[in-house]
């Protein structure tokens, strides 16, 4: 029979294992949307649906892989969340274990003709936001503070169209060891309105990051941390 210290632990391992989060909602413009719900496909949902029924993540040694773009088997949803250039997308974690600390990135692409039919491993996405460690506080106790919300501003000359926003957590708990670090990618299909005339240029998610980046393979328990935030650089005009 099992002891009540090995029940005990694995009951707390089963509670981590279900503890990661999705984005639940998602606010444009004042008008809210469901979020990405894992593996759930509801026509109204700009967000894009993955096999993330566990709330799970995508490990560093498939972070080449299209998983990395937005979540493990993501496919395009046909919807749209309708923001103009200048605006707030906010997105809500349904839940986010403290222990997960990290940075949150957010990143935007043009999709053409349309976001439904866009291949995903060939998007080129721009860095449009990126928050790290900041006097000893991580973005992601930022967004628990704030009740698993966090705010993407989208930059106020980009050019109306299409777009694919996608917005990602990497936690570092484990990120000290090789394959260690967890991402969490969620990928929502915006429409962009104004009068903007830049497109943003970027690259493949797939050439982002690799294994032993310093801002991936980062043990986050040593004393004095300075964080170089992983991926290309912000994107500028």
């Amino acid at each position: 029979m099992a002891s009540l210290k090995t029940l005990s632990v694995l009951a707390l391992s089963a509670a981590l294992a279900n503890a990661h989060g999705h984005v639940s909602q998602i606010v444009a413009d004042g008008v809210t949307y469901v979020g990405a719900i894992p593996h759930s496909v509801d026509p109204a949902s700009p967000g894009w649906p993955a096999n993330n029924q566990d709330n799970g993540f995508v490990e560093p040694a498939a972070f080449s892989s299209p998983d990395i773009v937005c979540h493990k088997g993501a496919t395009a949803s046909a919807a749209y969340a309708k923001v103009a250039a200048g605006g707030t997308v906010t997105v809500t974690w349904n839940t986010w274990p403290e222990s997960h600390l990290g940075p949150v990135i957010d990143y935007l692409a043009r999709c053409e003709p349309d976001c439904a039919s866009a291949n995903k491993a060939s998007l080129s996405f721009a860095k449009i936001q990126e928050s790290g460690l900041s006097g000893g506080t991580w973005a992601v106790d930022t967004l628990m503070a704030n009740g698993n919300k966090w705010d993407i501003k989208i930059p106020s000359n980009v050019a109306p169209g299409k777009y694919v926003l996608r917005h990602e957590i990497i936690a570092l708990h484990s990120g000290g060891q090789a394959n260690g670090a967890q991402a969490y990618p969620q990928c929502i299909n915006l429409e962009i309105t104004g009068s903007g005339s830049v497109t943003p240029q970027g690259e493949p998610a797939t050439a982002f990051y690799t294994p032993t980046d310093p801002g991936i393979l980062f043990d986050l328990y040593k004393p004095d941390l300075v964080y170089p935030i992983p991926g290309p650089d912000l994107w500028r005009v």
